[in-house]
């Protein structure tokens, strides 16, 4: 089956013709060691030279099945014929020259777009930056902004970037934030609605989740002082935990009889990777602020802040922005990333995956006690591991075998990530315009790293 997205004429098949990693690329990554800092890790050190629809071609001539999808940058696929197509016609028009000092119309009609395709019908404006920890750091900004207020709260197992004020929002110590501190002031955590990993009655997770929340930032904080709450719709790095339903409208309910600005962070789940358009559709949240990055471009750096118009505003002019934001060429790239979603129907191409991978894994976790939980939406999927036998009770968390797993699906020519705050979680991102060939041979491959841990 050939890819969606157009793109180049790459074969859409898994083919190995060396070991994984092969020659061409270990001496690469000697080049690597020896010319980059140790700091910078790479999960598959297989070096691309052509990518695209589901598939990914090293130095050495493999071709590897994608379930990475960059982290959830390359949903519309690596080269979409829209994103190579208006990103070329930018390039030849002019690379650059800062929105801060010449404007141009694609940061415009990126903005325009936002506000038409993120939830909610009141006016909303965008600032456009070139990551998500940027997006993230000026949510803040323009939240204190607004409040005049200047406490953070943020939330169990969430991850939010690298920057120092994105390193104190995340909670997960390492590799994040290990021998980088002191961090940021004024930031607060509270618990999330991890339903498998719930201290008590699942079905009160919610309930009792956002009770412990709001009690804490009522005695510890002030709600009074609290410019944002900030969310992950669903919990990216810290194990794509999707919260008890109801937790999230309790706590936009609180923020909002607070005056507290609800930031939801979309940059991992946004742009029909959950298959909706954005993961707090799901519960009908309307989020004040949006952050966006990832999928936004089709793989060329962008992000965004977007939201109501009177919050977005209260910065003062010159306030935000920077050299690179909304870059006219990755502009260009978000414009064809947009148009392939909607021309493709994304969203429904999400929930596709989902019906094919969810049941697969289900079977596999009837099959081995190892797997303690199934979850996810659309083409967001992972399965938590646990110790052999404590699935219904310890659930002690089994980063070992997951390391195993995905080792094992490296070297058959699968790209799998892991995450979660304890490593014990196997996350499946494909590009939403995989082949269900390419898909269910990834999933052979799954299965048969779990038969021959």
């Amino acid at each position: 089956m050939t890819h969606l997205s157009g793109g180049p004429a790459l074969p859409q098949e898994r083919r190995l013709v060396t070991a994984v990693p092969g020659p061409k690329s270990l001496e690469l990554l000697a080049r690597k060691n020896a010319a980059v800092a140790a700091g910078v890790g790479v999960t598959l050190p297989v070096f691309v030279t052509r990518a695209g629809g589901g598939v990914l071609e090293d130095v050495d001539g493999n071709s590897l099945i994608d379930f990475g999808s960059g982290i959830a940058v390359a949903s519309v696929g690596n080269s979409a014929e829209a994103v190579v197509r208006r990103a070329t016609e930018q390039l030849e028009a002019f690379t650059h020259t800062c929105f801060m000092v010449t404007p141009y119309e694609g940061y415009v009609e990126v903005a325009e777009r936002l506000a038409e395709l993120t939830p909610g019908d009141h006016p909303k404006k965008s600032a456009l930056f070139n990551s998500g920890a940027e997006a993230v750091e000026n949510a803040v900004k323009i939240a204190r902004a607004h409040t005049r207020r200047t406490a953070v709260v943020v939330f169990d197992h969430g991850y939010h970037g690298r920057t120092n004020l994105t390193m104190a929002l995340t909670a997960k110590n390492m590799p994040y934030k290990q021998g980088f501190g002191p961090f940021a002031p004024e930031v607060y955590r509270v618990p999330l609605a991890y339903p498998f990993r719930w201290k008590g009655d699942a079905q009160a997770c919610a309930a009792e989740a956002a009770e412990a929340a709001i009690d804490q930032i009522t005695k510890q904080i002030g709600a009074e002082n609290v410019a944002a709450v900030i969310i992950e719709p669903i919990a990216g790095e810290g194990g794509f935990i999707e919260p008890a339903k109801g937790f999230l409208p309790r706590i936009a309910e609180f923020a909002k009889a607070n005056g507290i600005v609800f930031v939801a962070d979309e940059i991992q789940t946004g742009f029909c990777r959950t298959g909706q358009w954005f993961a707090c559709e799901d519960e009908g949240i309307v989020p004040d602020l949006i952050t966006t990055a990832k999928g936004i471009a089709g793989g060329l750096p962008l992000a965004a802040v977007t939201g109501r118009a009177e919050i977005m505003d209260a910065a003062h002019s010159g306030g935000l922005g920077g050299t690179y934001g909304g870059n006219p060429v990755a502009c260009a790239a978000a414009l064809g990333s947009i148009e392939t979603m909607k021309e493709l129907d994304l969203p429904a191409r999400a929930r596709r995956i989902e019906e094919i991978m969810k049941p697969r894994l289900a079977a596999l976790m009837d099959k081995y006690d190892v797997i303690g939980e199934v979850r996810g939406r659309g083409a967001m999927i992972a399965v938590e591991l646990v110790a052999s036998g404590t699935r219904d009770g310890a659930k002690e968390p089994d980063a070992a075998t997951a390391a195993a797993v995905a080792k094992a699906c490296h070297a058959a020519g699968l790209v799998v990530l892991t995450c979660g705050t304890y490593g014990n979680v196997l996350r499946f991102l494909p590009p939403l315009v995989i082949g269900e060939d390419l898909l269910n041979e990834g999933l052979d491959i799954i299965e048969s790293a779990f038969a021959g841990r």
